[in-house]
């Protein structure tokens, strides 16, 4: 089973949502950006460092959700997301087609890669939990 971390970055009460290019696996899904966990790395510090190659910005994970275990044909993944804010940076894509800003409210609209589906719902059902703690002292 692979190590993924994802990123549930939050600015401006929008979440920001990332679609897979047509040349990746699960071409043209949505998803929220990070990666594999490499060795030795902690979780945080590969999504830090994830983020900074996909997206070209700094974040700080604040929260961490419940992980995901999915099976694709071709993998086994075990997701662990973390809600982040953005510390610094410019957002550009690196690897990804599109991006999308959206409230909590509009994620369950977008075609979400499988492994991400449980987080959707998390995030979705913790709205306003989530955009109370990134208005606390974080």
């Amino acid at each position: 089973m692979t190590k993924v971390v994802c990123a549930i970055i939050v600015t401006n009460n929008k979440v920001i949502c990332v679609q897979r290019s047509s040349k990746m696996q699960l071409p043209l899904k949505w998803e929220f950006p990070g990666g594999k966990i490499e060795s030795g790395e902690t979780d945080e510090a590969a999504l830090i460092r994830e983020i900074a190659e996909e997206l070209e910005i700094n974040i700080q994970p604040i929260l961490r959700l419940e992980q995901s275990l999915f099976s694709y044909q071709h993998t086994s993944i075990n997701l662990i997301p973390f809600v982040c804010k953005i510390t610094g940076g410019k957002l550009r894509l690196q690897e990804h087609s599109d991006i999308r800003y959206l409230d909590c409210s509009e994620l369950m609209q977008l075609d979400w890669a499988d492994a991400d589906k449980p987080i959707v719902r998390e995030v979705v059902d913790r709205a306003n939990e989530i955009v109370a703690l990134l208005h606390s002292n974080y």
